[in-house]
């Protein structure tokens, strides 16, 4: 049977440290979607944005049972999965997880393991250690990988082929663009996969975010509906494949027989 998806990434113009207002800006989005889209990508931390004051850290990482909770809501509501990123705190400390919710409740989280290191987030933050997962949905294998994540191919390794797609939540700036585009691609080739880039706009301390959301497919060209490029910041980007295109790609060229095998040290 042939599967087809559909994705949406938002570019929420994500409004520093204010949940209320970043949670009514993706209903508002969600009110305008297509009715058919399966999955809704959205930033890296959508609620909050980067955020380095362990005063304000401690408090907004307690809205993220209400966060999850209208999340888990819209799922229902939308009869989508949404994915994305949020500030948390647990027993190890202060996380920023990736989130993928679908309409039956189902949900898979991961905390990004790499802390980028020109930010106070390699300092404030936790990194996870759990190896990118990966969930079943609507006849789709997805995994969930967060921002800076994506320089470390190893790390982001579809190793027999376990999944499909592959979604990066990122708040990743213009200043760093061509390295952004490009690891993407890059990882949507060597991996044979899907990959979508929901990157926010906007703008904030750390740089200026705007027409940087991409899809790509398997062989790295953009999928988007509306090409490559997003032509508005607050524009949401879509994109429709084929599983059976994906498998077409796969059994053209089948690397994944070829590929090395390894073991990652979680240590």
């Amino acid at each position: 049977m042939n599967t087809t998806i559909k994705i949406a990434a938002y570019p929420l113009d994500i409004a520093w440290c204010d949940c209320e207002a970043n949670l009514r800006s993706v209903e508002m989005a969600l009110s305008t979607l297509h009715p058919d889209t399966d999955i809704l990508v959205l930033p890296e931390l959508f609620t909050t944005g980067f955020v380095q004051d362990p005063a304000l850290i401690e408090n907004l990482a307690k809205q993220s049972d209400e966060s999850f909770e209208q999340i888990r809501n819209w799922c229902k509501q939308f009869n989508l999965a949404i994915s994305g990123s949020v500030l948390v705190k647990d027993c190890d400390g202060i996380k920023n997880r990736g989130f993928f919710i679908e309409p039956s409740g189902e949900e898979m989280f991961y905390d990004k393991r790499h802390l980028f290191c020109l930010s106070p987030e390699s300092k404030i933050f936790s990194g996870g250690h759990q190896i990118p997962p990966v969930v079943r949905f609507r006849g789709w294998n997805i995994s969930l990988i967060v921002c800076y994540d994506l320089r470390f191919p190893v790390w982001c390794r579809n190793r027999s082929n376990r999944y499909d797609i592959l979604i990066i939540p990122a708040n990743w700036p213009v200043s760093r663009a061509y390295a952004w585009k490009h690891l993407l691609i890059a990882r949507a080739i060597e991996n044979q996969c899907l990959v979508v880039g929901a990157n926010r706009s906007g703008c904030d301390d750390y740089g200026v975010y705007d027409n940087l959301s991409y899809i790509f497919d398997a062989y790295g060209r953009s999928i988007s509906l509306e090409g490559s490029n997003i032509k508005e910041s607050s524009d949401v980007l879509y994109a429709q494949y084929s599983r059976d295109e994906l498998l077409k790609v796969r059994k053209r060229l089948p690397v994944v027989h070829d590929a090395d095998e390894f073991a990652i040290n979680m240590d």
